[in-house]
């Protein structure tokens, strides 16, 4: 007798959390996505954009999204406006403290809409 696994299907989806007007140039905002706050930035400079958790583990609050963007070694960080540590925004790693992390997700600029992707 055969037997089969039959594993749950993953799917991917991309969830609209605002528009590209929303987004100021080298600034932040935040998004609830899945009952999750996410720190959404537009890095004029790069035309890059990161999503990452809006939480700061270090200062224990929602607060990321206010932070000032920039780089250190041509990398691509966020200062924590409580604390001043640096977040990468492709890795989610404090630069300072390399214990603490934060979630990143991808994120898309799709016809002028802002996009995150969700997987479940």
């Amino acid at each position: 007798m055969n037997t089969m696994i039959i594993k749950p299907a993953t799917t991917t989806s991309w969830l609209t959390v605002c528009t590209l007007a929303d987004l100021s140039p080298n600034t932040g905002v935040c998004a609830l996505v899945a009952g999750k706050q996410v720190a959404i930035f537009n890095c004029q400079r790069s035309g890059a954009l990161y999503a990452i958790d809006n939480y700061d583990p270090i200062g224990n609050a929602n607060i990321l999204s206010r932070g000032i963007i920039g780089s250190i070694n041509d990398q691509p960080v966020v200062a924590s406006p409580l604390y001043k540590q640096h977040f990468h925004l492709k890795t989610g790693v404090c630069l300072e403290e390399p214990k603490y992390s934060v979630s990143t997700y991808s994120v898309r600029n799709h016809q002028g809409f802002i996009q995150i992707k969700l997987s479940s």
